[in-house]
Protein backbone atom coordinates (compact mmCIF):
# COMPACT_ATOMS: atom_id res chain seq x y z
CA UNK A 1 0.00 0.00 0.00
CA UNK A 2 1.35 3.26 -0.76
CA UNK A 3 1.50 6.04 1.69
CA UNK A 4 -0.07 9.66 0.80
CA UNK A 5 3.32 11.78 0.10
CA UNK A 6 3.40 15.07 2.83
CA UNK A 7 3.32 18.43 0.45
CA UNK A 8 3.33 21.61 1.20
CA UNK A 9 0.03 23.79 0.97
CA UNK A 10 -2.30 20.47 2.34
CA UNK A 11 -4.04 19.75 5.14
CA UNK A 12 -3.66 16.71 6.61
CA UNK A 13 -4.68 14.55 9.48
CA UNK A 14 -1.99 12.84 11.06
CA UNK A 15 -2.27 9.95 13.08
CA UNK A 16 -0.54 6.87 14.95
CA UNK A 17 -1.08 4.30 17.91
CA UNK A 18 1.58 2.42 20.32
CA UNK A 19 2.99 -0.61 18.72
CA UNK A 20 0.17 -3.61 18.97
CA UNK A 21 -1.98 -0.32 20.80
CA UNK A 22 0.33 0.35 23.44
CA UNK A 23 0.49 2.97 25.90
CA UNK A 24 2.57 6.07 24.24
CA UNK A 25 1.73 8.48 27.12
CA UNK A 26 2.66 6.80 30.25
CA UNK A 27 2.50 9.70 32.91
CA UNK A 28 1.13 13.37 32.69
CA UNK A 29 4.69 14.46 31.92
CA UNK A 30 4.77 12.43 28.62
CA UNK A 31 2.12 14.60 27.13
CA UNK A 32 3.59 17.94 27.85
CA UNK A 33 6.61 16.62 26.67
CA UNK A 34 4.97 15.64 22.83
CA UNK A 35 3.68 19.01 23.39
CA UNK A 36 6.71 20.45 23.58
CA UNK A 37 7.99 18.48 20.28
CA UNK A 38 5.05 19.52 18.43
CA UNK A 39 5.95 23.33 19.22
CA UNK A 40 9.68 22.61 18.18
CA UNK A 41 9.01 20.08 14.94
CA UNK A 42 5.20 21.07 13.74
CA UNK A 43 4.16 24.93 14.50
CA UNK A 44 7.30 26.13 11.88
CA UNK A 45 5.82 24.58 9.41
CA UNK A 46 2.71 24.34 9.34
CA UNK A 47 -1.27 25.24 11.07
CA UNK A 48 -2.33 22.93 13.81
CA UNK A 49 -6.21 23.10 13.86
CA UNK A 50 -6.85 20.43 16.33
CA UNK A 51 -5.62 17.48 18.16
CA UNK A 52 -6.09 15.27 20.95
CA UNK A 53 -3.76 13.19 22.95
CA UNK A 54 -4.92 9.43 24.26
CA UNK A 55 -3.32 6.87 26.19
CA UNK A 56 -1.96 4.85 22.76
CA UNK A 57 -2.75 6.97 20.08
CA UNK A 58 -2.78 10.65 19.18
CA UNK A 59 -4.22 12.69 16.20
CA UNK A 60 -3.14 15.97 14.99
CA UNK A 61 -5.13 18.09 12.22
CA UNK A 62 -3.04 20.92 10.24
CA UNK A 63 -2.10 21.73 6.96
CA UNK A 64 1.60 22.00 6.02
CA UNK A 65 3.29 25.80 4.59
CA UNK A 66 3.30 26.29 1.02
CA UNK A 67 7.03 26.84 1.22
CA UNK A 68 7.87 23.60 3.09
CA UNK A 69 10.46 21.87 0.71
CA UNK A 70 10.34 18.49 2.59
CA UNK A 71 8.22 18.12 5.30
CA UNK A 72 8.40 14.61 6.01
CA UNK A 73 11.73 14.55 7.91
CA UNK A 74 9.85 16.59 10.58
CA UNK A 75 7.39 14.70 11.28
CA UNK A 76 10.42 11.93 11.47
CA UNK A 77 12.24 14.09 13.67
CA UNK A 78 9.08 14.74 16.14
CA UNK A 79 8.60 10.82 16.18
CA UNK A 80 11.90 9.71 16.90
CA UNK A 81 12.70 12.53 19.93
CA UNK A 82 9.76 11.52 21.49
CA UNK A 83 11.08 7.33 20.98
CA UNK A 84 13.89 8.28 22.33
CA UNK A 85 13.22 9.97 25.23
CA UNK A 86 10.55 7.63 26.50
CA UNK A 87 12.90 4.54 25.58
CA UNK A 88 15.38 6.25 27.87
CA UNK A 89 12.68 7.59 30.41
CA UNK A 90 11.27 4.52 31.06
CA UNK A 91 14.37 1.77 30.25
CA UNK A 92 12.63 0.33 27.14
CA UNK A 93 14.00 -0.34 23.66
CA UNK A 94 12.89 -0.49 20.31
CA UNK A 95 10.00 1.13 18.52
CA UNK A 96 7.34 3.19 20.27
CA UNK A 97 4.97 4.23 17.25
CA UNK A 98 3.32 1.71 14.42
CA UNK A 99 5.47 2.65 11.15
CA UNK A 100 4.69 4.17 8.99
CA UNK A 101 2.43 7.04 10.89
CA UNK A 102 -0.79 7.32 9.14
CA UNK A 103 -1.71 10.89 7.06
CA UNK A 104 -4.68 11.05 5.24
CA UNK A 105 -4.68 14.19 2.85
CA UNK A 106 -8.02 16.21 3.24
CA UNK A 107 -9.67 18.11 0.50
CA UNK A 108 -12.75 18.86 1.56
CA UNK A 109 -13.85 21.57 3.60
CA UNK A 110 -17.14 19.67 5.31
CA UNK A 111 -14.81 16.50 5.98
CA UNK A 112 -12.20 19.01 7.96
CA UNK A 113 -15.08 20.46 9.79
CA UNK A 114 -16.32 16.41 10.86
CA UNK A 115 -12.77 15.91 11.26
CA UNK A 116 -12.43 18.56 13.83
CA UNK A 117 -15.24 17.07 15.97
CA UNK A 118 -14.46 13.23 15.53
CA UNK A 119 -10.73 14.41 17.14
CA UNK A 120 -12.35 16.51 19.96
CA UNK A 121 -15.08 13.64 20.78
CA UNK A 122 -12.70 11.05 20.54
CA UNK A 123 -11.79 10.79 24.07
CA UNK A 124 -15.52 9.75 24.64
CA UNK A 125 -15.44 7.64 22.00
CA UNK A 126 -12.67 5.46 24.10
CA UNK A 127 -14.35 6.02 26.94
CA UNK A 128 -11.53 7.87 28.67
CA UNK A 129 -13.70 10.66 30.05
CA UNK A 130 -17.82 11.28 30.25
CA UNK A 131 -17.09 15.01 29.17
CA UNK A 132 -14.92 15.65 25.93
CA UNK A 133 -15.25 19.16 27.17
CA UNK A 134 -12.73 19.33 30.13
CA UNK A 135 -10.23 16.60 28.44
CA UNK A 136 -6.77 18.84 28.57
CA UNK A 137 -5.17 17.04 26.21
CA UNK A 138 -7.27 18.27 23.15
CA UNK A 139 -7.31 21.53 21.31
CA UNK A 140 -11.57 21.93 22.03
CA UNK A 141 -10.78 24.52 25.50
CA UNK A 142 -7.91 25.89 23.05
CA UNK A 143 -10.91 27.13 20.87
CA UNK A 144 -12.73 28.49 23.19
CA UNK A 145 -10.09 30.10 25.18
CA UNK A 146 -8.54 33.72 24.64
CA UNK A 147 -5.54 32.63 25.68
CA UNK A 148 -2.39 32.87 23.81
CA UNK A 149 -2.06 29.56 21.82
CA UNK A 150 -0.10 27.62 18.84
CA UNK A 151 -3.35 26.58 17.71
CA UNK A 152 -4.74 28.50 14.39
CA UNK A 153 -8.08 29.21 16.37
CA UNK A 154 -9.35 31.92 14.46
CA UNK A 155 -8.99 29.89 11.24
CA UNK A 156 -11.15 26.99 13.09
CA UNK A 157 -13.58 28.98 14.83
CA UNK A 158 -14.38 30.46 10.64
CA UNK A 159 -14.60 27.09 9.95
CA UNK A 160 -17.63 26.86 12.52
CA UNK A 161 -19.13 30.33 12.08
CA UNK A 162 -18.16 31.51 15.39
CA UNK A 163 -17.29 30.33 18.91
CA UNK A 164 -20.71 29.50 19.97
CA UNK A 165 -21.31 27.44 17.19
CA UNK A 166 -18.08 25.54 17.53
CA UNK A 167 -19.14 25.06 20.78
CA UNK A 168 -22.78 24.03 19.49
CA UNK A 169 -21.52 21.82 16.64
CA UNK A 170 -19.54 19.52 19.15
CA UNK A 171 -22.69 19.05 21.64
CA UNK A 172 -25.16 17.97 18.96
CA UNK A 173 -22.08 16.12 17.30
CA UNK A 174 -22.23 14.38 20.51
CA UNK A 175 -25.44 13.37 20.77
CA UNK A 176 -26.22 12.18 17.56
CA UNK A 177 -23.23 9.81 18.63
CA UNK A 178 -24.83 8.75 21.49
CA UNK A 179 -28.35 8.07 20.17
CA UNK A 180 -26.65 5.93 17.45
CA UNK A 181 -24.58 4.28 19.33
CA UNK A 182 -27.95 3.44 21.44
CA UNK A 183 -29.83 2.30 18.90
CA UNK A 184 -26.83 0.05 17.99
CA UNK A 185 -26.56 -1.70 21.44
CA UNK A 186 -31.01 -2.32 21.27
CA UNK A 187 -31.12 -4.10 18.26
Amino acid sequence: MQREKIASGNYYHIYNRGNNGQDIFFEEMNYYYFFNLIKKYLVPISKIYAYCLLKNHFHILLRINDDENNPSKYFSNLFNAYTKAINKKYARTGSLLEKPFKRIKIDDESYLKNLILYIHLNPEHHQITNNFTNYKYSTFKTCLSSKETNIAREDVLIFFDGKENFNETHLVKRILINEKNKAIYLE
